[in-house]
């Protein structure tokens, strides 16, 4: 057995859910927030068979879309001073993060 871990936006994690749960994936959700915008994401915790691992794969890369946005540079790290009155900074936002582990035993109890 295999466990994905995915760091996925908040923007993205409902859709994502229904998703893999159609497909017939049990996901366990955790709240967590990125260290670079600070902004909220979602980690699932998705326990799966090796064969069924692609189809995973495939799930997470179509719904968790990498975008552009506008931030504004006080949200920005390390940005301080003069600095903050520049003009919003255009970023990457959402998509995924995704670890793959091996499991050595899985129990439901």
């Amino acid at each position: 057995m295999k466990l994905i871990i995915a760091v996925v936006s908040d923007e993205d994690s409902n859709l994502l859910a229904d998703n893999l749960n159609r497909e017939g994936f049990g996901t366990t959700k955790l709240c967590s927030s990125g260290g670079f915008l600070k902004s909220g994401n979602t980690t699932f915790l998705i326990a799966t068979e090796e064969d069924k691992v692609e189809q995973a794969l495939s799930i997470i890369k179509d719904t968790c879309k990498s975008r552009r946005r506008m931030i504004a540079p006080e949200k920005l790290p390390g940005s301080f001073g003069a600095f903050n009155l520049a003009m919003p900074v255009e970023v990457n936002v959402g998509g995924a993060t995704v670890f793959i582990l091996n499991i050595e035993q899985f129990l439901k109890l």
